[in-house]
């Protein structure tokens, strides 16, 4: 039998010059601390999440399924969305709470941000009294001033009015937008703004070229609270609107709890479509509200 050989293969060898692959970081086993950790921040993340899983299921159950034991209905009904849409006044609601959190948002940020870069740059006299004055109307909630605000507007002939929500909701939410802007502003440097008139810009082009920029994450701050707060009002909707068409989302929400009966099927469809719109808003701008709130806190 004839001796068969083999040639060796040539080993590969890196050429002049050539710089060696990194070597690969060892593989770090998880410790213990670590997993448990991990386990609980989801076993916390699943108890806050599992009321929200009930309304989006109870939102699909038929009519006929709403006192059955199970956890899962057995045919998910998605006419629920099309007929809370069509047999209620929801889409009129969300217009007016989309109207009404626009126009409030728009009017805390058209007032907050000129006196918030006042404060923090100008030190006038009874500059802390002013301050102290816009946190002291954080300590008056909506439902002690209900009897004179509708008073007020009843005069006024300015009931069932989308602007009466929107300059109550506005008056609100102000403090907290001129303190988060006042302290976002002060940790600006002023040398950036002096080098930028020195350059030919005024007050007001170092205001709208220099500062608001870097103040976005603080702007955006106030944006998301003042429209998240005037999204999840009801106590001044409920007062101030008489009038179904003209009543906000939360407030239109409870025409489906009625004196005998409770529609939970249209209920908790009705408020899965009125969370969808500031869970989207809140998930694109999330990390500007994060870096918005720690403004200020290290100098």
């Amino acid at each position: 039998m004839a001796q068969q050989t083999y040639a060796a293969r040539p080993v590969a060898r890196p050429r002049a010059g050539a710089t060696p692959p990194p070597p690969r970081a060892p593989r770090r086993s998880l410790r213990p601390r670590t997993v448990l950790v991990a386990s609980l921040a989801w076993l916390i993340a699943a108890v806050f999440l599992l009321p929200y899983a009930e309304m989006v299921i109870t939102a699909l159950r038929p009519a006929d399924e709403l006192r059955d034991a199970t956890y899962l209905p057995g045919d998910f009904a998605w006419s629920n969305f099309v007929d809370v849409w069509r047999d209620s006044h929801l889409g009129a609601n969300l217009r007016v709470t989309l109207l009404v959190a626009g126009g409030s948002t728009l009017l805390v940020l058209l007032v907050a941000l000129p006196a918030a870069y006042y404060t923090a740059r100008v030190r006038y006299r009874g500059r802390k009294l002013f301050l102290l004055l816009v946190l002291v109307t954080q300590m008056f909630q909506p439902t002690s001033l209900l009897v004179g605000l509708y008073r007020e507007f009843y005069q006024l002939d300015m009931l069932n009015s989308v602007w009466t929500l929107i300059l109550c909701n506005a008056a609100f939410n102000l403090a907290f937008a001129i303190w988060i802007l006042t302290a976002y502003i002060s940790a600006i440097p002023v040398q950036l703004e002096e080098a930028a008139m020195i350059d030919g810009l005024g007050r007001r082009g170092a205001l709208l070229r220099v500062v608001l920029p870097l103040a976005l994450p603080g702007v955006v701050t106030a944006v998301i609270f003042t429209f998240i707060a005037a999204w999840n009002e009801f106590v001044m909707g409920l007062t101030l609107s008489t009038v179904p068409e003209s009543q906000p989302l939360t407030v239109g929400i409870n025409s489906f709890i009625g004196n005998y009966t409770v529609q939970w099927n249209y209920l908790f469809a009705a408020s899965v479509i009125a969370i969808v719109p500031v869970v989207v808003l809140f998930a694109f701008i999330e990390r500007h509200v994060v870096s918005g709130l720690t403004a200020g806190s290290v100098k």
